[in-house]
């Protein structure tokens, strides 16, 4: 019963790695990977590096950090996780779903509105600007993305003539995804996020005072079946070649080994 349980939520929350992780006998098979959705793009080329230069293999899964964070509590294959927030990183770290010992921040970011036009100024504007348009957000509620955008419009005196025009999407990407595909006229995104699309212009960037630092915590799991694996590719994760690629995405690069 418990075992159906979890396949199913995994095949539901996960669904592009979850049917090959659990075909795989423990300790068989890549290192397992789970990742903020904010980081798919830039992750995926850091970790080809690593492939390329050690012959090392790993899989990446993406989806909003609390969603990680429960699977991993609930069970799942991971060897390593990548949080864009330390809150849940403590939490699992609470649980006991992560080896203490090995977490460090990695990386850090910048909350920016993006859509098209010019650009917000003053960013109290942004009400008048969007008008009668959607602006899209990650959960707030749970998501990190989401959590940081209310805080930073709440801060600002924002929220409540926003309210009625916030559309909330599973993750951040989710989010960027809406306005990319005009389905929103604005989001409120990493600045990373913003290299995915192309066709949407940074409009403005929120005061860091305005919400807590935007932090990625990454820990190998408590679970792993390949601790050592697990911490040598996060050790190469803090490397140049990889600060490099994370730099050129608008990540901030945290820390070196």
């Amino acid at each position: 019963m418990a075992k159906r349980y979890l396949q199913a939520m995994f095949k539901r929350l996960l669904p592009s790695v979850a049917a090959m992780l659990l075909a795989l006998p423990a300790g068989a098979g890549p290192l397992v990977i789970f990742a903020a959705a904010s980081l798919q793009g830039p992750l995926d080329e850091a970790v080809a590096g690593w492939a390329a230069e050690t012959g090392g293999e790993a899989l990446i899964s993406y989806a909003g950090t609390s969603v990680l964070a429960r699977q991993i509590d609930a069970g799942a294959p991971a060897d390593l996780v990548i949080s864009a927030s330390t809150d849940w990183m403590d939490w699992l770290e609470s649980v006991g779903g992560i080896d203490p010992e090995s977490r460090v921040d990695l990386l850090g970011n910048a909350l920016v509105v993006v859509g098209h036009g010019d650009p917000i100024d003053p960013l109290d504007t942004l009400p008048t600007r969007l008008g009668e348009g959607r602006i899209a957000l990650a959960l707030t509620n749970s998501v990190p993305a989401g959590i940081y955008a209310r805080t930073a419009l709440e801060a600002l005196g924002l929220w409540g003539p926003l309210a009625a025009r916030v559309v909330e999407t599973d993750n951040v990407r989710a989010a960027l995804n809406l306005a990319d595909l005009g389905e929103a006229e604005m989001a409120v995104v990493y600045r990373s996020d913003a290299t995915a699309a192309p066709d949407l212009a940074i409009l403005a960037t929120f005061p860091e005072d305005t919400h807590p630092p935007i932090v990625y915590p990454a820990a190998v799991t408590a679970e792993s079946a390949a601790p050592e694996a697990a911490a040598s590719l996060l050790q190469w994760l803090q490397g140049e070649a990889a600060a490099a690629i994370f730099l050129t995405a608008g990540f901030d690069v945290k820390g070196a080994p």
